[in-house]
C-alpha cells in the first residue's frame, strides 16, 4: 500500500512542481489553498494508516514546492545576470536574519546553555527561515493585475469554505468523534506534541487544549471552530487576513459580501479575542493608508464586538461534555491510570472571558512576561530549538524557555539581537507595504493584514502556522516593492514611489 500512496503522491507533486517551474507564481496559489487543508489531510492520512517516514515525506510537499519555485527564480537570475528585484533595506534585514539563524544552528548548544538535540535544531531552523524563503520568493515575482484579482478571490473563497466547514462541524459533529478520529494520535505520536485537552487517556495525550474553551466550575465546555486547520488560532489568522484584504482589494458584490459574512462568523466562532483585536488594529492601518476615516469607526466597532462577544459567546456557543478521564486529569494533573479515581477538588472558580483572572488571558500574560525576563537575563540566547513549538515536541527533553510570542521565542533562540533584528525586519516590511499601499489597494490590504499579524505575534507563534509563514510573508514580499527598476508594482495606478 505504501508504494501506491507514494506513487500517487509523486505524480501530484510532479504535476505541481512542473506548473511552478513554468510559472513560479503558481506556488502562492497552491500555498493559499493547500496549507489551509494541510493539517486535516495529514491527520486523515494518519488515521488511514499512512505513518512514519512515508507521512513525513508527504507533509514535506510545501518545502519541496517552495524549493522548486526558488530554484526557478535562481535559474532566471543567473541567466539574466541580475537580481529579479531592486534590493532595499528590508531585503538586507531579511538576509541578515537568515544568516544569524544559520549561525546559531551551527553553534554547539553547550556553548549557549541550550539543550536541544539535532532533530529539534533542524525543526527550529525550518521554523525560522521559511518566512525568509517565502519572502524572497515573493520579491522575485511579478504579479500582474489578473494575479492580484485571482489571489484576492482565492483568499476569500478559501476563508469562506474553511469557515463554513468549521461552523457545520461545531454544531453537526460531536466532540467524541474528534477524540477518536486520529487527530490526537497524529498530533501526539507523529508530530510529538503533548496536549492535554479533552480526550485525555492513559499513555496518549488529548486534543489540543485550545480546541475548546473551559468556562470553569466543571461546567460543559464551549466548542471552538477549528475546521481544516485543526486549530481555532490557525483558522482565525486566515479569516483576519482575508477580511482585511477583501475590504481593500475587492469591489462589493453579492458573492464577496456573502463570503465575507461567513468568514466573519467563522472568526467569531473561533473565539479568538486576540484575533479580533488584531483585526481592529489592521483596520486602523487600512484607514490610514487609504485615507478613509470611516475605517477608524469600523475598528472601534470591532473592539466593541470583541468585548461584547466575549460575554455573549459563552451563553450561546456550542457545548460539549467532559469525560471522566478529562475530569481526572484536571483534578490531579495526571492521567487516570496514575492518579486513580478523581479526588474531590474545589471548584475552579467562575470568571468572565474578559476578567483579569481568566486563565487563558492570565497564562498569555505570564508567558510573555517570563519570556521577556529570560531574554534580558540571557541576552546571548540559548540556541535554536529551546523555545516554543519545537521545544515542546521533544517530550520534555528540551525545556521550553519561552513560548507563545514570536518576539520572545526568537529572543530565547537567537538572543536579544536576533529578536531586535526580527522586529526591525517586520517593521521595515510593514512600512514598505504601507508605502506601496498608497498606490495599490491590494498592497494596502496586505499592509493591514501584516500589521494584524505583527500584533498577533506578541502573544502567539504566528510563523509556527505554515499558512501564515508561506502565504503572508510570500505575498508581502511580492507587494512591498516593484520587482525590477523598470517595472511598476503590478496593477498600480499612478506613480509608484519606491523606498530608498
Amino acid at each position: 500500500m505504501t508504494v501506491v500512496e507514494l506513487g500517487l503522491y509523486a505524480l501530484l507533486l510532479a504535476a505541481a512542481a512542473a506548473a511552478i517551474w513554468r510559472r513560479p507564481v503558481v506556488a502562492l496559489y497552491l500555498f493559499l489553498v493547500g496549507l489551509a487543508a494541510h493539517n486535516a489531510v495529514m491527520a486523515a492520512l494518519y488515521a488511514a494508516g499512512v505513518r512514519g517516514s512515508t507521512l513525513t515525506l508527504i507533509t514535506a510537499w510545501k518545502e519541496i514546492l517552495l524549493a522548486v519555485a526558488l530554484l526557478r527564480v535562481l535559474r532566471d537570475a543567473l541567466r539574466d545576470r541580475r537580481l529579479p528585484f531592486t534590493p532595499w533595506l528590508g531585503d538586507w534585514l531579511a538576509l541578515a536574519f537568515a544568516v544569524l539563524v544559520v549561525v546559531y544552528a551551527l553553534i554547539p548548544q553547550s556553548a549557549l546553555g541550550g539543550q536541544a538535540g539535532t532533530h529539534t535544531v533542524a525543526l527550529a531552523l525550518r521554523h525560522d527561515v521559511v518566512p525568509v524563503a517565502a519572502y524572497f520568493l515573493g520579491r522575485s515575482l511579478l504579479l500582474r493585475r489578473e494575479d492580484l484579482r485571482g489571489f484576492a478571490w482565492t483568499l476569500l473563497g478559501v476563508a469562506g469554505l474553511v469557515a463554513a466547514l468549521g461552523l457545520a462541524d461545531v454544531y453537526a459533529v460531536s466532540i467524541g468523534w474528534w477524540r477518536t478520529n486520529g487527530v490526537v494520535d497524529y498530533f501526539h505520536l507523529h508530530l510529538g506534541y503533548d496536549y492535554h485537552g479533552t480526550g485525555e487517556r492513559p499513555a496518549v495525550a488529548g486534543l489540543p487544549e485550545n480546541f475548546i474553551y473551559n468556562v470553569g466550575n466543571d461546567k460543559p465546555f464551549l466548542r471552538r471552530l477549528v475546521s481544516t486547520f485543526l486549530s481555532p488560532l490557525g483558522s482565525s489568522y486566515l479569516f483576519v487576513v482575508a477580511l482585511l484584504v477583501t475590504a481593500a482589494a475587492l469591489r462589493r458584490s453579492a458573492l464577496s459580501v456573502v463570503l465575507s459574512v461567513v468568514a466573519a462568523a467563522g472568526l467569531l466562532w473561533t473565539f479568538s479575542r486576540a484575533s479580533l483585536i488584531a483585526l481592529a488594529a489592521g483596520m486602523v492601518v487600512l484607514a490610514a493608508v487609504r485615507r478613509r476615516p470611516l475605517g477608524l469607526v469600523a475598528a472601534v466597532l470591532t473592539v466593541a464586538v470583541a468585548f461584547g462577544w466575549a460575554h455573549v459567546f459563552p451563553k450561546i456557543g456550542p457545548t460539549g461534555n467532559w469525560t471522566t478521564a478529562d475530569r481526572c486529569y484536571q483534578h490531579n494533573r495526571k492521567p487516570c491510570s496514575e492518579a486513580g479515581a478523581p479526588a474531590p477538588s474545589a471548584p475552579s472558580g467562575a470568571f468572565s472571558a474578559t476578567s483579569a483572572n481568566e486563565p487563558s488571558l492570565h497564562s498569555h500574560w505570564v508567558s510573555l512576561r517570563a519570556g521577556v525576563q529570560t531574554v534580558l537575563h540571557h541576552p546571548q540566547g540559548f540556541g535554536l530549538g529551546n523555545a516554543g513549538q519545537t521545544a515542546s515536541r521533544t517530550g520534555g527533553a528540551t525545556p521550553v524557555r519561552a513560548g507563545e510570542s514570536n518576539y520572545t521565542e526568537l529572543g530565547v533562540e537567537l538572543g536579544l539581537f536576533g529578536s531586535l533584528l526580527w522586529i526591525a525586519w517586520g517593521l521595515a516590511l510593514l512600512v514598505g507595504l504601507v508605502r506601496a499601499g498608497y498606490d495599490e489597494r491590494w498592497a494596502a490590504g496586505l499592509a493591514a493584514a501584516f500589521a494584524a499579524v505583527l500584533v498577533l505575534a506578541i502573544q502567539t507563534d504566528v510563523i509556527g502556522d505554515p499558512w501564515v509563514a508561506y502565504c503572508v510573508w510570500g505575498l508581502a514580499g511580492a507587494l512591498v516593492l516593484r520587482t525590477r527598476p523598470e517595472e511598476r508594482l503590478a496593477g498600480a495606478r499612478g506613480r509608484f514611489v519606491p523606498l530608498p
